[in-house]
């Protein structure tokens, strides 16, 4: 058997504003916050169900480019409707050296964290 990706750990400065973003762009919700502010986010079937949980915890380090990122598909939008709402919901376009011709889109959430929207579109399973 193999491994499955249960929660994804992002350190930010604003774990709540980042929160909130995030539900909105994967349709999550809070699944426990922890007396140090870090929040657990999540599908609304909560931990273990076929999506991981993101683990947001506070850091004092500036955000840059990391060694993670999240590749989102949209569900129920074809990708130019999807970034449309991204970007709405503060999303903005990154640069990481893209040439132009590729399928995706790189973008950075409200603290500068790279993610790219993919052109497939998927199941919502």
């Amino acid at each position: 058997m193999a491994c499955r990706i249960s929660e994804l750990v992002l350190g930010c400065r604003d774990p709540e504003r980042l929160a909130r973003f995030w539900c909105e762009v994967l349709d999550f919700v809070v699944l426990d916050r922890e007396d140090d502010g870090t929040l657990e986010i999540g599908p609304r079937t909560g931990f273990g169900g076929l999506q991981p949980t993101i683990i947001l915890t506070p850091r004092d380090e500036q955000a840059g480019t990391s060694r993670w990122h999240l590749d989102l598909n949209a569900t129920d939008r074809d990708q130019d409707a999807e970034l449309r709402r991204l970007l709405a919901l503060g999303a903005r376009p990154a640069d990481v050296g893209q040439t132009g011709d590729e399928s995706w889109h790189v973008l950075s959430d409200p603290e500068g964290n790279e993610f790219c929207l993919l052109r497939r579109r998927l199941d919502p399973l």
